[in-house]
């Protein structure tokens, strides 16, 4: 099949699927009555072994290609990489996101009503864990009838869940592809997730996290936490070649209040948008579980024990000038693979664009991606 034809995967609709059962969760807590959003791109072939699930970061959701009727702007986050024609070729592939529970995209999360007390969850939503996400989105796919993953594909804490899928239920995988990720957050990244957050909850309209009830929004410190994370998500060579030191109006002001640089305009530029659409108390959330992670906990720090259970093929990709998720993470996971005899391709793209990479263009990347698609397909 030639790849020359590049195209969208179109106009795609959200599908839900209602889950009566409760999900244990790792806190001990469980998810009763709940509900996943989900798209799907391509078909599933009667074999039923084409299919690839792609797992989210932090503020990404189940759109991951295609655009939404009557919506401009609406692209999936991963829409370069996943169509016809593209390194994840939707003509060969059955290709699945899956919102996660505690999101605020649309599955089950803190802005839902909790079937035992009628009121909106709030702060009252538990505690969830990359491990809980992996359940959930294996129950998702015993409804779907897929007993087995031609692929499992993420970046950063994408690439945590499919890192996972790949030891909690490692034969129902075949391929894991993990991108720009890590075996557990080194303590510069929980202080920084811990400085996001204490911004959001020092908001005076937090409100204990119950802030619906008040009818506010702690924008203030969203928009704090948001500015905190894109920096990290930038090289500095990316920052200085995009903004330098160029100011907003051409001329000092001689304020410490307004803004004076280009890079501190773009910074509120995004907290701003990021305040309008995301929530609050799913932000706590997930940035906590990007905290927990951490299989090799349970093996005494072993990580090479941790991966002894998985069976499948492993590709790791990382980004020279990620220092959020640096390529030394990366080598961590394929040593403790290589201990263990397992299949595994490494790859070290020399990238100026920091952590951001895994959702950008370089030809490089993309090329590594489609060849390694190309022999998911061929082993089948």
């Amino acid at each position: 099949m030639s790849p020359a034809i590049v195209i969208s995967v179109g106009h795609v609709t959200p599908q839900h699927l209602h889950f009566p059962d409760p999900l244990p969760l790792r806190s001990g807590a469980s998810l009763r009555d709940y509900t996943l959003v989900y798209e799907t791109y391509g078909t599933l072939n009667a074999a039923r072994d084409n299919a690839v699930l792609v797992c989210h970061a932090l503020n990404a959701s189940h759109h991951v290609a295609g655009t939404y009727a009557g919506q401009e702007r609406s692209e999936g986050w991963w829409d370069n990489l996943v169509g016809p024609g593209k390194p994840l070729d939707t003509r060969r592939f059955f290709v699945i996101g899956v919102n996660n529970p505690g999101s605020c995209f649309g599955s089950t999360g803190p802005m839902h009503r909790n079937p035992d007390t009628s009121k909106v969850y709030g702060a009252d939503f538990p505690v969830v864990t990359v491990e809980d996400w992996v359940d959930a989105q294996a129950r998702l796919l015993d409804r779907l009838g897929i007993e087995r993953l031609a692929a499992v594909l993420g970046g950063s804490l994408g690439g945590m869940q499919a890192l996972d899928w790949s030891m909690r239920h490692p034969r129902r995988v075949a391929h894991c592809i993990a991108v720009a990720t890590a075996p557990n957050l080194s303590a510069q990244n929980i202080a920084f997730n811990e400085v996001a957050r204490r911004a959001i909850i020092t908001d005076p309209d937090f409100h204990g996290g119950h802030y619906y009830d008040h009818g506010v929004v702690p924008r203030r410190g969203l928009r704090v936490a948001r500015m905190i994370g894109h920096i990290t998500y930038l090289s500095d060579d990316s920052m200085e070649a995009k903004f330098g030191r160029e100011l907003r109006n051409g001329h000092l002001a001689y304020t410490t209040q307004d803004i004076e640089f280009q890079i501190e305009s773009y910074l509120r530029h995004q907290g701003d948008k990021f305040s309008d659409y995301f929530d609050a108390n799913t932000y706590l959330l997930i940035t906590r579980a990007l905290d927990y992670f951490d299989p090799a906990r349970e093996f005494g720090g072993d990580l090479v024990a941790a991966f002894a259970r998985a069976t499948c093929r492993f590709l790791l990709v990382s980004f020279t000038t990620d220092w959020r998720f640096s390529p030394a993470r990366s080598r961590e996971i394929v040593k403790a693979l290589v201990d263990n005899r397992a299949a595994v391709s490494y790859a070290e793209i020399d990238a100026p664009h920091g952590h951001d990479a895994f959702l950008l263009d370089d030809p490089r990347y993309h090329g590594v991606l489609r060849a390694a698609f190309e022999r998911v397909w061929a082993e089948r």
